[in-house]
């Protein structure tokens, strides 16, 4: 069956409950059949190919970890329809000459929502609507108001009342599929042995499109290792990736295979012995996506993963090193999940170290095949080839 869309997804799921052995393969992997092209042939060169054991199924969780699944994508879906609300909100503010997003970080926490519903509520006096400004804003009462001097017209307060209203009902149904991805989580088989995960030095601040629930909790009791210890994952990362590609690591060989499923892996292409490209390849796969913003989260990081985005970013430049650091995230979390491995960071001066250490030992092999030999100078530094010479040859 040639399929696109989402049409062969019931006739799987029948298939599958009824014991048969159903497989999605990539179209990639398949040569068409030479001649003219129609739906008949391609059936029939794919049963051909079936024949000789030649086709291969793509990777699809299990049952339970794909309604996980389809809970996260819905939501994913309500949050980017209800960002939309938010820009018609700052347009019709705009419109209005108020500026009050531009002196608050975001009109959608207390002190925004608290001042555009009073604005639709029929409130025009600037002092008035700043003092809803909530304690923890930056900006003080006097530029609130300053930045609520405005030409307050009806149809655009029409407008901002839709948003708004459009808005909150976008977040009543993000959090109904809260409470539905919550209840599948505690639906998963124990692997915590009943231990709750480790307190984690430090406070990092939630996102604000990031579930309510305790989703590190939840992950460590499916999984039984703590994904967010790794620099960069938080709890909304690693429900990304686990609702993505579930917890059974054997459906892939190796990490290697892990990666290069992911479309984080360079694409070699080689002609007579001589690589002409090495872009990994087009991927649409969300859990690539999701280790590429937490690998991108790491430039401020004092770790050593964080040292080897620094080290990547100054070799290949800002791109190729979000998707080497992502690559080694992918390798991390498929090592954890597979030998049920708890992550210890070992701190960016340890990284810098064994980085010095292998350029040093690669130094010393490059002088002897050239007839040299490295000789260290009485002056130089104990560590750190960023600062100076270790070694002369000799």
């Amino acid at each position: 069956m040639e399929s696109t869309g989402v049409y062969w997804i019931p006739l799987f799921g029948v298939l599958e409950e009824r014991g048969f052995e159903v497989m999605l393969v990539d179209p990639r992997r398949i040569k068409n059949v030479p001649g003219r092209k129609t739906d008949v042939r391609d059936c029939q060169w794919l049963q051909q190919l079936h024949t000789y054991g030649l086709l291969s199924g793509a990777f699809r969780p299990d049952g339970e970890v794909r309604r996980l699944r389809s809970y996260r994508r819905q939501r994913a879906m309500l949050v980017e329809y209800a960002s939309h609300h938010v820009q018609h909100m700052q347009k019709a503010l705009t419109q209005m000459n108020v500026k009050l997003h531009h002196v608050i970080r975001d009109i959608t926490g207390k002190t925004g929502m608290d001042i555009m519903e009073a604005i639709v509520g029929g409130e025009r006096d600037a002092r008035k609507l700043a003092r809803l400004r909530d304690p923890r804003i930056k900006a003080d009462e006097k530029t609130i108001a300053k930045s609520l001097q405005g030409h307050w017209r009806e149809e655009h307060i029409f407008e901002l009342a839709q948003a708004l209203e459009l808005y909150r009902f976008y977040q009543d149904k993000i959090a109904e599929c809260d409470r539905e991805s919550e209840a599948q989580l505690e639906r998963f088989e124990d692997h915590s042995h009943g231990d709750p995960p480790a307190a984690k030095s430090g406070r990092r601040r939630s996102k604000g499109n990031a579930p309510r629930c305790d989703v590190r909790t939840h992950l460590y009791r499916m999984t039984g290792v703590d994904l967010t210890r790794i620099d960069g994952v938080d709890g909304f990362t690693a429900l990304k990736v686990i609702s993505e590609i579930g917890t059974d690591m054997t459906k892939w060989p190796s990490a290697k295979h892990f990666a290069s499923w992911l479309g984080l892996s360079p694409n070699n292409r080689i002609t007579s012995r001589r690589v002409m490209s090495s872009k990994t390849k087009p991927s649409a796969s969300r859990a690539a996506a999701a280790l590429r913003l937490a690998a991108n989260a790491l430039h401020r990081s004092d770790s050593a993963l964080g040292a080897f985005l620094h080290r990547k970013q100054a070799q290949r430049g800002a791109s190729k090193a979000i998707t080497a650091t992502a690559h080694k995230l992918a390798r991390l979390i498929y090592t954890m999940l597979r030998d049920g491995q708890e992550y210890v960071d070992a701190g960016a001066e340890y990284y810098e170290k064994q980085y010095q250490d292998r350029a040093l030992r690669a130094a010393k092999r490059r002088a002897a095949q050239l007839g040299y030999q490295l000789v260290p100078l009485p002056d130089a530094p104990a560590s750190g080839l960023h600062h100076g010479s270790e070694a002369a040859a000799a």
